[in-house]
């Protein structure tokens, strides 16, 4: 088996989350270190996270009483 190499199963191009140009198999699934380094940066400062709905103002005046 000498001369052969092991090659990585090809991915399929897909538009980056970033900016849509099609991704590169060096920074999949980003298609440049930038927009990888920006959607890093979007992780660290908060943005993608999901606001937390709080339940615990309950109007108590429409309970009916037993």
């Amino acid at each position: 088996m000498a001369g052969t190499t092991a090659q990585k199963p090809q991915r399929r191009m897909r538009p980056c989350p970033i900016c849509s140009k099609l991704s590169t198999p060096d920074d999949y699934p980003f298609c440049s270190d930038r927009c990888a380094k920006i959607d890093m940066n979007r992780w660290f400062t908060g943005s993608y996270a999901i606001p937390a709905v709080e339940t615990d103002d309950i109007d108590e005046s429409n309970i009916p009483e037993d």
